[in-house]
């Protein structure tokens, strides 16, 4: 199969100078053409009056000698009349002539070597009838022989009282050699005025061409640079053709247009993202109600006074519930202040007792707390570490089926170089393949509560830290979520 070729299209300024080179080509042909049409319409009508002023002057000399003959004025006499006359006519006139009869035979000729009726063929009858026909009995023939036009007149011979007597025929080869030379002179003249017309016409283009595409290259560049998320100059230009001018206006009636439409979606977008702050903070909100909740129903439930460690308890739930009472505060404050989420708070803090101890606000028997290390001291938000446990431990625990009968939750730290590595390892259902590449996404969740921001709340705090968080699961054997952060000291 072929394929097209393809042809790359010239630009504008190239258009408009090969469009005016060419317009001037054209006008060139034009004006030769018309000047040949001209000059050879000239040189016709020169050589029409020419003949018929040269017949009239043959024709008068011939009344003049049929007027002084002493031969009877008929036909058959015009031979004797012009026996030795018509050679000096034709002297006279530098005219070849030629006398026919009526009926088109030759009856003599200026030329001494013709002999009647065997050297010059009659009168063709259409021209005899044409003769006849016409008002002023007198009719040109012209004929083309070797590329010259051949003209031959044929009128009447009258007597005095203006009886047909016989036929004059003078033959004329027109010379047109002065024509031709004037306009050769003419064409060469017109060459080079119109070769001087080319050369100002290279010029006028390319300056001309220059212009437009001027106008059009601003407005070309100015529409290239014009972006929907920034703010748009109008073109002004000062002297512009008509059609530059509306092209201009167009164009900044657009940005015009292009502007109120950015407002429009900045406004929509400012909605939207304070929508989706408001749906962070509820969820943030909601994330430590739950577990300060378990930890009243925990201590509603297991409280003793009489047990000797009743203080110790009552401290560690009061600090608990200190802890996510502070994480809700943080939140609303930072919604009050027109702010994302808390700001970094950061302090020297042992890794593996903060999660230690935000695991025990979880009344689940089968969480279980494995760290080779006794301390890992860092510097961090003591409240963003809580909250990432927290969603971490949170969502394994709802990845477990409510009726599966063995249920484990397994939360390890330990150091791994220069990291921290905080593990979160359940035995649930694991997360489908098809999920796999949006388990971060705002939003998404496969709970039936929940407004899935959590994961991707936690991985913004991860990252802020320069940490990471990635996964692995298995469908009906579990998932394990692992958290890297670097260990900052001061």
């Amino acid at each position: 199969m072929l394929k097209p070729i393809k042809i790359k299209r010239l630009s504008l300024r190239v258009r408009i100078f090969l469009s005016m080179i060419f317009l001037t080509l054209i006008s060139s042909i034009l004006m030769a053409s018309l000047s040949v049409y001209q000059f050879k319409t000239a040189a016709k009508e020169y050589h029409e009056e020419r003949l018929e002023r040269r017949e009239t002057a043959v024709k008068e000399h011939i009344n003049y000698i049929l007027n002084t003959t002493t031969y009877p004025l008929t036909t058959e006499n015009l031979p004797l009349i012009f026996k030795d006359e018509i050679y000096k006519l034709a002297d006279i006139h530098s005219l070849a002539i030629n006398i026919y009869s009526l009926d088109g035979k030759l009856l003599k000729s200026s030329k001494a070597s013709f002999t009647v009726d065997t050297i010059l063929p009659p009168i063709p009858n259409y021209i005899l009838k044409l003769v006849q026909s016409s008002m002023d009995k007198r009719y040109v023939d012209v004929q083309s022989i070797e590329g010259k036009k051949f003209r031959s007149s044929y009128t009447q011979i009258k007597d005095t009282k203006f009886k047909p007597l016989g036929i004059l025929n003078l033959p004329y080869i027109p010379d047109d050699g002065f024509y031709e030379r004037e306009l050769r002179n003419f064409l060469i003249s017109l060459g080079q005025v119109y070769s001087i017309m080319l050369i100002i016409a290279f010029v006028l283009a390319y300056f001309l061409s220059s212009y437009i595409t001027k106008f059009l290259k601003s407005i070309t560049d100015k529409i290239t640079e014009t972006r929907f998320n920034q703010k748009n100059e109008k073109i002004e230009l000062e002297e512009s053709s008509k059609e530059i001018a509306l092209l201009v206006h167009a164009y900044n009636s657009m940005v015009e247009e292009l502007e109120e439409s950015a407002s429009k979606l900045a406004q929509s977008e400012r909605e939207q993202a304070w929508r989706e702050m408001a749906k962070q903070v509820a969820h943030e909100i909601k994330n430590p109600l739950t577990p300060m909740r378990l930890t009243v129903q925990s201590f509603q439930r297991k409280f003793d006074p009489n047990d000797p460690e009743v203080k110790q308890k009552m401290s560690d739930y009061s600090n608990t519930l200190i802890q996510q009472i502070d994480t809700m505060s943080s939140v609303a404050s930072a919604f009050s202040n027109f702010a994302s989420m808390p700001a970094q708070q950061n302090e020297t803090l042992n890794v593996v007792d903060v999660v230690q101890l935000t695991l025990d606000i979880f009344n689940e028997d089968y969480i279980e707390f494995q760290s080779d290390e006794k301390e890992i001291i860092t510097i961090m938000d003591r409240t963003q570490l809580i909250r990432i446990v927290t969603n971490l431990v949170k969502n394994a625990i709802q990845a477990i089926p409510e009726h599966q009968t063995k249920k484990s939750v397994i939360v390890s730290v330990k150091k791994e170089g220069e990291q921290v590595l905080i593990s979160v390892q359940d035995n649930g259902t694991g997360i489908e393949t098809d999920n796999l590449n949006r388990i971060f996404e705002p939003k998404f969740t496969t709970k039936n509560s929940g407004m899935g921001l959590g994961l991707g709340i936690i991985k913004n705090i991860i990252e802020n830290y320069n940490g990471t968080i990635t996964f692995e699961t298995a469908s009906g054997k579990g998932t394990i979520f692992s958290v890297y952060l670097p260990i900052i000291k001061m």
